[in-house]
């Protein structure tokens, strides 16, 4: 009788790790001038250079400025409360955080005027405020 061939299947689940994109991040490295605007829709943003007086940089996310911040920066542009500023050098003309701004016309506490610090938002039954906390360099 001829030999028959048997062949076994051997069925293999392949697990393969499918990377889940982070957000959105979008990175500047030139300085930005009066009347010049970035806006990172969707995404945090990040500016590598100084924001100039004049100069508006617009994050739905959070924002950090690796130099001195002397423009307008909007976080939380769509209203995300948990929105965050950062800067190496805080000087703003005007921060905002989901809607709520400080402009320069109220001066900022000396412990975070011209020096590394972060704004957020606080919320309390009085209303919400921004709050700036310096950061130690």
């Amino acid at each position: 009788t001829p030999t028959e061939a048997t062949h076994t299947v051997e069925v293999v689940e392949v697990v393969r790790e499918v990377p889940v994109p982070g957000p959105g991040t979008v990175v500047v490295d030139k300085p930005l001038r009066s009347g010049q605007q970035v806006y990172a829709r969707g995404a945090d943003l990040v500016v590598m250079a100084v924001v100039s007086f004049g100069a508006e940089v617009i994050a739905d996310g959070n924002i950090h400025v690796y130099a001195p911040l002397r423009g307008r920066a909007i976080a939380g542009a769509r209203g995300w409360p948990e929105a965050r500023i950062l800067a190496r050098e805080m000087r703003p003309e005007l921060v905002s955080i989901a809607g709520v701004y400080r402009a320069s016309d109220e001066p900022l506490p000396p412990e975070v005027w011209g020096r590394p610090a972060s704004v957020q938002l606080a919320s309390s039954e009085a209303g919400d405020k921004l709050i700036f906390t310096p950061i130690a360099d």
